[in-house]
């Protein structure tokens, strides 16, 4: 077949299959027609309108945002513009002691009225924008007052909504999270209560030019009653407003926020006040170890003064260097000198022990040179026993009353270690005075003494000091 006849043949057929095409176009907008003349529309052969896709009026020439100049505040060269405000507080986020700050996200509201923002509106219904529009009107320009980080929240979009009603009101909404200074008091800490407060003001316009003020009162800041802090309990929000001078600029209008903070203990009963307690008992043991006991004494002591100033530097370093002594440095230095004192009583014992025990043995060296007993011609005779660690023994005394260094039984197993020093006492009027100043010099020399005094007047002084302190910030 020529090349020409199948040319023509698929022209043919192109032709063939526009033309069905055509023809079903026009039956589906036939049945449609009629469908809608079933409806009460009537069958006509217009193009039916779809009103969805009319031309509507832009918000910009709605608002008559081009025929006014923005850059002014409403009511230029006139009163002030009153401007209201209203905060919801979402979330307390954080509260840092070390930086003295705080940190809160929550929903700053503006109201005031701009009579260039008017529009003609049957319905009365107000128009809601998002944050394009705002760049293109006035809007007030408040800021955070000792703020340091602050930023809109912009996920997904910008967190602004615009509102205009049709007499010219202006509701102007933004999430905001922000980073404030805090002046706190650490004196009483961790037993402390802690007011912060956030602040707003206008920037650029004095009182003369915008009139900032609580929209609601009291009313004006809510909160969220889920808001809860790991160290803080949140006792009360409240409101206040004042008048700021700058010498250079001159008199605005301020919003506070205020706020106050009470600590929970629990957490630092847990893990200051009760490992530090434990360390100063621990230390008390050592009043009950033998006093030869030197290297037992020894690291117990110095074990308690490292675990205490461990407990002392864990704590500051999470607070700020502060110049002023707090709550909790009180109770941790006090008992730190407590650990600290129960390792110079052994000290004090140790030394005493080894004073004693050289006089002892200068005084066996001279009983030993003298072979006779030393008797003084007194018609009482008191014998003592020295033990070769130079304390005395009454029970062996008694046991080997009436006997001499030469007349001790041979079979006594204490013979080599014991020696009889016979005491002359005066009678009647001098063995008194003797008698009271053998006991005193026992006393001071007796270092036992001193381990059981420590056992009383160590628990009894930590209880004083607890019950003082605790009655004082409590």
């Amino acid at each position: 077949m020529p090349y020409y006849i199948k040319f023509l043949s698929l022209i043919f057929c192109l032709i063939l299959i526009g033309e069905c095409r055509k023809h079903k176009s026009r039956k589906r907008r036939w049945s449609g027609a009629v469908e809608s003349h079933k409806h009460g529309a009537p069958l006509t052969g217009k193009k039916i309108v779809d009103n969805t896709k009319s031309h509507k009026v832009k918000t910009d020439h709605l608002l008559r945002v081009d025929d006014h100049d923005f850059t002014m505040r409403p009511a230029f060269a006139g009163p002030a513009v009153p401007v209201g405000v209203d905060v919801q507080v979402e979330s307390l986020d954080s509260i840092s002691e070390v930086d003295m700050d705080f940190t809160m996200t929550l929903y700053l509201r503006h109201y005031w009225k701009d009579e260039r923002l008017s529009f003609p509106s049957t319905t009365n219904k107000s128009m809601t924008f998002d944050g394009r529009l705002v760049k293109k009107i006035w809007v007030p320009d408040v800021f955070f007052v000792h703020s340091k980080r602050s930023f809109i929240h912009d996920t997904t979009t910008e967190n602004i909504m615009l509102r205009v009603f049709p007499d010219g009101h202006v509701l102007y909404s933004l999430r905001v999270t922000v980073t404030a200074a805090c002046n706190m008091d650490f004196s009483r800490f961790p037993l402390d209560s802690q007011t912060c407060t956030l602040e707003l003001e206008s920037y650029a316009y004095t009182d003369e030019d915008l009139m900032l003020y609580w929209k609601s009162g009291d009313e004006s800041l809510s909160t969220d009653d889920r808001i809860s802090l790991s160290q803080f309990l949140i006792q009360k929000f409240h409101t206040t407003s004042r008048l700021a001078f700058y010498s250079s600029t001159g008199w605005y209008n301020r919003l506070y926020i205020n706020f106050t903070l009470r600590r929970h203990i629990f957490f630092f009963l847990l893990q200051t006040y009760f490992p530090a307690t434990l360390m100063v008992m621990l230390s008390w043991v050592s009043f009950w170890i033998d006093r030869r006991a030197v290297p037992a004494r020894v690291s117990l002591g110095i074990t308690t003064v490292l675990t205490m100033s461990t407990i002392i530097t864990g704590v500051n370093a999470s607070m700020p260097r502060v110049s002023y002594i707090k709550a909790v440095d009180i109770y941790l230095w006090v008992s730190f000198v407590f650990v600290f004192l129960s390792v110079l009583e052994y000290a004090a014992v140790n030394y005493l022990t080894t004073v004693r025990d050289g006089k002892d043995r200068k005084l066996r060296e001279k009983a030993r040179e003298q072979s006779l007993p030393c008797t003084c011609g007194m018609s009482h005779t008191g014998t003592v026993m020295v033990d070769g660690d130079g304390t005395y023994s009454e029970a062996d005394t008694n046991s080997l009353a009436g006997y001499t260094r030469a007349d001790a039984p041979e079979d006594t197993p204490e013979k080599q270690e014991h020696m009889v020093v016979h005491l002359s006492l005066d009678n009647e009027s001098t063995g008194t005075k003797k008698k009271a100043r053998f006991r005193s010099f026992s006393l001071m020399q007796n270092t036992h003494a001193i381990d059981t005094y420590s056992r009383m007047i160590f628990p009894g002084s930590y209880i004083i000091f607890n019950l003082i302190y605790w009655s004082a910030y409590c």
